[in-house]
This record gives C-alpha cells, sequence and structure tokens, in this order.
C-alpha cells in the first residue's frame, strides 16, 4: 500500500540519504497486483526506485492477474514463485509444469527466480535443475534472529 502512496519514493530517498544507506542494499517487493493498476505511474516510480539503485522483485509469482506485456516493460529484477506451485513439485505434473515456465520466462527475460516454501529434499533438487537461482523455505533455514543468522552463514562459507 505504501508503494502506491504519493510521494512514496521521494520519501524512501530522503530516508536512504538521512540514514546514509545505498539503495543498494534494498530490495522491494511488491505483488503482481501493485503493478497492474496505471502502468505509466507504476513504471515511472520503478524507474525511480531502481535509479536508487534498489533491486524490484515481483512477490508470489503466478498467483495474481500479471499481464507478460507488463512484465517485459517494467524494471523487474526479480520473480519469486508462489509456495502454492513449489510444495507440489516434483510430484504434480500440472504444478512442475507451471514452475518450469515460470523459471524459463524469468530467465528469458534477464530475471532472477526464487522460489518460495522450499521444504523437501526433492523440491530442491527439482527447482535446481531447472536453473532457479535463489530458494527461500525451511529447506535452507528456518526463521532465524540476528545471532542465529550470523552463526548459520558462517557455517555456510
Amino acid at each position: 500500500m505504501q508503494f502506491q502512496q504519493r510521494g512514496f519514493v521521494a520519501s524512501l530517498a530522503e530516508l536512504l540519504q538521512q540514514e546514509q544507506v545505498s539503495g543498494e542494499w534494498l530490495e522491494l517487493e511488491l505483488t503482481e497486483r501493485m503493478l497492474m493498476d496505471d502502468l505509466v505511474e507504476v513504471k515511472a516510480s520503478l524507474a525511480q526506485l531502481k535509479a536508487l539503485g534498489m533491486r524490484i522483485s515481483v512477490d508470489d509469482f503466478g498467483t495474481g492477474y500479471s499481464s507478460l506485456g507488463h512484465l517485459k516493460e517494467l524494471p523487474i529484477d526479480k520473480v519469486k514463485i508462489d509456495r502454492s506451485f513449489v510444495q507440489d513439485v516434483p510430484q504434480n505434473a500440472d504444478a512442475a509444469a507451471i514452475v518450469r515456465a515460470i523459471v524459463q520466462l524469468g530467465r528469458s527475460l534477464g530475471m532472477t527466480v526464487i522460489a518460495e516454501g522450499v521444504e523437501t529434499e526433492a523440491q530442491e533438487r527439482f527447482l535446481r535443475e531447472l536453473g532457479c537461482e535463489e530458494l527461500q523455505g525451511l529447506r535452507i533455514a528456518p526463521p532465524l534472529s540476528e545471532a542465529d543468522l550470523q552463526i548459520w552463514a558462517a557455517g555456510r562459507q
């Protein structure tokens, strides 16, 4: 909802400057629905956010009303495959086909693809074989406190 408010980009730019933080440290996740309202305005706002160095991600991809025409026109860095599709792979042929198509679409458009809700070894293997670049879910790690995250990250180096 904040993204659709007047002055959102300006207030974010001001906050970044005030806190002396580079926009490159931030990724803004938007749902497909947010991108469908006013293409001209959305495109302008996303361009301004990209100029700040931010990355743009489409969350829960495949569950909304996205237009493929919109996807190719907007400066999107990443699409996140919704967990409702991931939970049924690889055993469900229809879910597997949808996930495969999203990965191929994202990669063809030069976007990073992340799968949400990865919980099993079979899901991880299937997604990695497709070329899905990023995985998110309990298979990777449970929700962690800052201290536990530091320990987890140190153990993965």
